[in-house]
């Protein structure tokens, strides 16, 4: 497994922060103190939604920006018209919108118009070619909000969604970044095992920890575990999920 020379600052709400240098940079690039810059964009888009401004960690790291491991674009095909904000296309399940906050590290700015994309499993833990897979650049605050779902489990590792950073606002510029966010165990536990559309699901469970894809994207300073909240307490309606 490779570095790429895109930066993920780790710790602010959900885990791993999408960022990368507008500059070239070498792979050895060094962990960049963003804490509070993240902390601020933390801060922003909670109370723009009303909750509470938490961050998964008690304090910020004094150091949050650092590489993260790259993996291969696996189980991604997609078509022509991808650049959306909704890539449900009426597939049951938890409804989830996923607030992806984007930072470049050679200033710790939020950073606009950087496409950003997602694609997933559906509730049964399989993969469509056109289901649940889009993209949509990041706004002037730097963050690109997509709606999809939970997704189900499969047997390609832990609970997960794939993600991927362009360097531009369009999707024929060049990828900065390849990786996957997790949930924790007990999230999926919760809404695979209670709602109707990921029940039977027939595919093998990877706990988190016995995924050794999971282990490395949260080893070494690294973090890629969502931090969720409930649409008003009530998650069957919804929940956000944060990743910056």
């Amino acid at each position: 497994m490779h570095f790429s020379t895109l930066a993920i600052c780790a710790a602010v709400l959900c885990g791993i922060a999408s960022a990368y240098p507008t500059e070239a940079a070498p792979q050895t690039l060094a962990a960049r103190d963003c804490s509070a810059e993240a902390a601020a964009l933390n801060m922003a888009r909670r109370e723009k939604r009303g909750l509470p401004p938490r961050s998964i960690y008690p304090t910020m790291p004094n150091e949050i920006c650092v590489l993260a491991p790259e993996i291969a674009k696996e189980n991604y095909v997609l078509s022509g018209s991808v650049v959306r904000n909704d890539v449900t296309d009426g597939e049951a399940g938890v409804a989830l919108t996923m607030d992806i906050g984007v930072l470049d590290i050679s200033t710790c700015q939020p950073l606009p118009n950087a496409m950003v994309e997602i694609w997933s499993t559906n509730a049964q833990g399989e993969y469509s070619t056109t289901a649940l897979r889009g993209a949509y650049p990041s706004a002037a605050n730097g963050i690109a909000e997509i709606q999809t779902i939970f997704p189900g489990f499969n047997s390609d590792g832990a609970n997960h969604i794939n993600i991927a950073v362009h360097s531009g606002n369009s999707m024929n510029s060049s990828t900065s970044h390849n990786g996957r966010v997790f949930f924790t165990d007990g999230w999926t536990n919760i809404i695979s095992m209670s709602s109707p559309p990921y029940e039977n699901n027939p595919n093998t469970r990877t706990l988190d920890l016995d995924d050794p894809v999971y282990v490395e994207a949260n080893g070494n300073g690294y973090t890629a575990v969502v931090d969720i909240e409930e649409i008003e307490d009530d998650w069957p309606e919804g929940i956000v999920g944060y990743i910056s």
